[in-house]
């Protein structure tokens, strides 16, 4: 029988193939020790995909339990399903170089763990839990499952208490709230790593809970660059960061989202912790998940992505969220490929997040940063309760007014802003000068613009706008509001 065989056939468990997403069934009897003992040797190796031969009347192992070899423990091999045959496919975490044909593998009783403990902030490690920042080793830390079942629904509580980020679009269009969801969703190179490294630096800095950040599946040097960034910034000490870039394999991409959950749940109900949690990049997560659903040749769904994306992204999303000890916060940038707003593995994430800032491309080209579209921005804590009543009208008059620009641009380019009734020219103009106000410089490219980075209070973007909005500012040229903090700076020029 062929691989793809054994791989769609379907019979009873653990004596024919049976698939199952790593998300749907979680088996806490694996972190105890048994007496027994599986027993194997590799048959085949296809990609990270190891198969693993036993004999008849066999002990197996469970589902998501790792497998080991007496000549190599740095061998990981995640049980993952099994077939008619006498064997099981096993992820490989491990290198492949490692692997050869009769290898014999045997069972180590537990699941994959992650070590945590608050020594981990300040630190930088990888899916083995092995430090990747030259600090040293680890030292007394305990070690825990990154599979975890979904807490009770009974335990979970949400809150309208806002967190300010210090970046005047975001506080005031897509207000983000203690224990909610907010994505930065743009395609390759507007800016996403760069504003949340600006939010990871500008709410850690002045919040007395711990950060946890996941880099999935992204750039080496852009991994790099954070740490330095975070630790120049003086707030790495309250930081725990986990990567599984881009040179890693499938199955070590996929798994870090689940490591990083861990962590924060941690840090939420063992340390009692509010957790900001940083995922750069979700739709990588999504993407390593595709890699291995191919090379398990399960039949795709729309658009080549794996059958069990909905239910993988929903218990990633799923666990983080705030109990009655502590909070979980999440931040997260998602990739856009070829731009496309609608492909499904981005809409699937959106679906999951209280705000969703869009970055444009056509906005950034015009060397407005940050280039977020506030149009097609939403946020489900712009209200009246959330904000008050003087936030929510402000910035519902500051949409009316950007639709209207957006509604006379296309006039003024093709007849001029002359031509423009009196009223008109002074919507499009009051709406310029919100535009360029919304533009600021960050504490993450100081190096790269030479501009000194600004936080900027909510409830003074609020009343500016506010007096952009009146015609307070009429008088203020537009191009003087580029890249300021207030409009009390423009004054003191």
């Amino acid at each position: 029988m062929s691989q793809t065989d054994a791989l769609n056939n379907k019979s009873p468990a653990h004596t024919s193939k049976t698939e199952i997403a790593p998300e749907t069934v979680i088996d806490t009897s694996l972190t105890h020790a048994r007496s027994e003992k599986f027993a194997g040797r590799i048959r085949r190796v296809h990609g990270q995909i190891v198969e693993v031969e036993f004999e008849k009347n066999q002990f197996l192992p469970k589902f998501f339990e790792i497998l080991t070899s007496p000549e190599n423990p740095q061998v990981k091999l995640e049980v993952y399903a099994f077939t008619e045959r006498n064997s099981l496919y096993c992820l490989s975490v491990s290198a492949k170089n490692l692997l050869h044909r009769d290898m014999p593998i045997t069972s180590t009783g537990s699941p994959l763990t992650i070590p945590v403990s608050p020594k981990l902030l300040g630190r930088l490690i990888d899916l083995y839990g092995q430090p990747r920042d030259n600090l040293g080793p680890l030292q007394d830390v305990d070690q825990v499952s990154i599979y975890q079942a979904n807490i009770s629904l009974d335990t979970v509580e949400t809150t309208e208490q806002l967190l300010e980020t210090g970046i005047k679009q975001i506080d005031l269009f897509t207000p983000f709230v203690r224990g909610g969801k907010i994505g930065f969703v743009g395609g390759a190179g507007v800016g996403k790593t760069v504003i949340m490294t600006e939010l990871l630096r500008n709410i850690t800095y002045k919040t007395s809970g711990v950060a946890v950040f996941a880099g999935i599946g992204e750039r080496i040097r852009e991994g790099h660059e954070l740490f330095e960034t975070v630790k120049a910034s003086g707030v790495l000490p309250k930081i725990a960061m986990i990567f599984g870039q881009m040179n890693e394999n499938a199955i070590i991409r996929f798994r870090v989202a689940w490591a990083a959950t861990a962590m924060a749940e941690y840090f939420r109900d063992k340390m009692k912790k509010d957790v900001l949690f940083f995922c750069d990049n979700t739709y990588r997560f999504i993407q390593a998940g595709s890699e291995v659903s191919a090379l398990l040749e399960s039949i795709p769904s729309e658009l080549g992505y794996q059958a069990t994306m909905e239910s993988e992204i929903s218990n990633f999303e799923n666990r983080l969220v705030s109990t009655k000890d502590g909070s979980i916060t999440s931040v997260q940038t998602v990739y856009v490929p070829a731009d496309e707003l609608t492909d499904v593995a981005v809409s699937a994430i959106i679906s999951h997040l209280n705000a969703v800032v869009i970055l444009s491309r056509p906005i950034a080209s015009r060397g407005y940063y940050p280039p977020i579209d506030s149009l097609l921005s939403s946020t489900s804590t712009l209200n009246k309760k959330t904000v008050g009543e003087d936030h929510y009208e402000t910035a519902t008059k500051a949409l009316e007014l950007l639709h209207n620009h957006q509604r006379l641009s296309r006039i003024v380019a093709i007849v001029g802003e002359s031509e423009l009734s009196p009223y008109d020219r002074l919507v499009f103009q009051r709406a310029k000068r919100i535009i360029n106000f919304m533009t600021q410089p960050f504490f993450t490219t100081e190096a790269q613009t030479g501009k000194k980075g600004k936080i900027v209070p909510m409830k003074n973007t609020v009343a500016d706008v506010k007096r952009i909005i009146s015609g307070e500012a009429d008088n203020i040229p537009a191009e003087k509001m580029m890249y300021i903090g207030t409009l009390d700076e423009i004054k003191a020029l």
